[in-house]
């Protein structure tokens, strides 16, 4: 394992400090770093709402959801004392900017330091927050902002978040975060590609027939049934998660990991996606929501009862055919689907290679399977390479497929980083090049508008799915109009 470096001294306030990001993702990632020696003794933590809460009573609540969020064996007292120490509450409200006294009391002295703002709010509220940084002098030299999804609902209002916030901080200092790109695997999707001369000449429509991309979840919308039925699938899922993974995955090879580099090669594929049109959409989309049924033999609920029966035509699920119009992909179909309540957690990238031009193998006619590589993201990250071998034996050539299988864990034998200590560690060290310049959000959400208009003018509509299956079948004719079948988890 590389050998973890601390990071410089810092200050990170986290607006909404006292939310379910906060308390589930954020705190548990900086305790685990913390463990691990990465962060000084006199880096603070500063945990900000709008709530009065004494420090007792927030470090109680801390204490709490760490016991109840991180793995079996994680907690200790000896790391706790460490960590609490660093835990500082102030109250401060996003549109009372004249109230911040016990916020800006904490940070007074420490101007030339590390200081981030991460807004684990509402996207509503990023705009007041930079501005109430800014009107009580608490942005420095030092300063950067991290911004959570989802960064508005459609073009129009990530442009007014945008521009909210860039009045604010320079372009530089904003980091747009996708914890999608923190992931362990996906990074690894970078050193497959450009750290080994076997695949790059590959990764090309001459030599692939189709890709794959799935994220699917077990998991209903739970507490955020009310949040999530003015988001759907699309929103939630497709605009940054998943457009990310297909950008690292199709763009062209950059000069360096320098962070323009990176991002000024996943603009272009971004700009390169054909548009799915009304005429298309029914043919290239699909859109489900799940009903009743049963997750690892419980019952659960639908979509519309979480919602207490009031009718929605929000989409749970989505599957997706789209085409990137440039040398290197024309002619290649890009297949993303995502979705709630579906048989198991699963995500992974599939590519299926070519068949061979010409089977030597006559009695195999029908049995030569194309070449896979399957790029795991959940639950068990690693990278198989199914090829085809001869069964043993003196009986001729009797083929089947094989795999080349490497599981990260198995081989490396270390915990994995959480996506978000990887990005917190990032953003403390001043390096963007895993989070999303503004002309890539922009960019995709100027595509995701152009379906959500389709589906209107097309009037499709949501088909139901039951909880526990892979999805509605129309997702599966998507592929079955073009002779080609969903690989599954299972």
């Amino acid at each position: 394992m590389a050998e973890l470096v601390p990071v410089e001294p810092f200050d990170l306030i986290i607006f909404g400090g006292t939310g379910d990001l906060a308390m589930r993702k954020l705190l548990p990632a900086l305790y685990h770093r913390d463990r691990d020696g990465q962060i000084t003794a006199d880096s603070r933590i500063i945990a900000a709402s709008r709530g009065a809460l004494s420090q007792d009573d927030y470090l109680a609540n801390v204490e709490a959801s760490l016991r109840n969020n991180l793995a079996e064996g994680e907690f200790d007292d000896v790391h706790w004392q460490n960590f609490r120490s660093r835990i500082h509450y102030a109250q401060a409200d996003a549109f009372k900017h004249d109230t911040w006294e016990q916020l800006v009391a904490v940070l007074a002295g420490n101007e030339e330091r590390v200081r981030v703002a991460y807004l684990a709010t509402a996207p509503s509220l990023f705009g007041p927050l930079a501005a109430g940084l800014k009107s009580n002098g608490l942005i420095t030299a030092a300063s950067r902002i991290v911004l959570e999804k989802p960064l508005g609902r459609d073009l129009t209002s990530a442009r007014e978040i945008n521009n909210a916030v860039g009045e604010c901080f320079r372009e530089n200092q904003i980091y747009r975060i996708d914890h999608y790109l923190g992931k362990e695997t996906v990074q690894n999707l970078l050193a497959l590609r450009f750290g080994n001369s076997l695949f790059e000449p590959l990764w090309r429509r001459s030599a692939i027939d189709h890709v794959q991309f799935t994220v699917a979840e077990d998991l209903g919308v739970g507490g955020r049934v009310e949040f999530y039925d003015g988001v759907g699938a699309l929103r939630d899922m497709v605009q940054n998660h998943l457009l990310q993974l297909v950008c690292l995955f199709a763009m062209e090879p950059p000069s360096s990991l320098d962070q323009n580099a990176v991002r000024d090669e996943k603009i272009k594929v971004l700009r390169s996606l054909k548009p799915i049109s009304a005429d298309d959409a029914r043919h290239n989309s699909v859109r489900g929501q799940y009903s009743e049924g049963a997750i690892k033999g419980k019952t659960v609920a639908g979509f519309i009862d979480e919602l207490a029966n009031k009718d929605s035509s929000t989409e749970t699920f989505v599957a997706l055919k789209l085409e990137i119009e440039n040398w290197r992909w024309s002619g290649v179909p890009f297949y993303l689907r995502t979705g709630k309540r579906l048989k198991a957690k699963h995500s992974e990238i599939v590519v299926q290679f070519q068949d061979v031009p010409h089977s030597i193998f006559p009695e195999q006619e029908f049995n030569v399977s194309p070449n896979l590589l399957r790029i795991r993201l959940q639950p068990d990250e690693g990278v198989q390479l199914s090829v085809m071998a001869k069964e043993p034996g003196p009986g001729g050539f009797d083929l089947r497929p094989v795999s080349l299988d490497l599981s990260f864990a198995e081989t490396f034998g270390v915990r994995y980083p959480d996506a978000y200590e990887r990005l917190l560690m990032e953003v403390l060290r001043g390096n963007p090049a895993l989070f999303m310049r503004r002309d890539e959000v922009e960019a995709a959400w100027e595509w995701i508008d152009g379906i959500i208009e389709s589906w209107r003018l097309s009037k499709q509509k949501v088909e139901s799915y039951v909880s526990g299956s892979w999805g509605p079948a129309a997702s599966s004719l998507l592929l079955d109009r073009d002779g080609r079948g969903w690989y599954q988890g299972d």
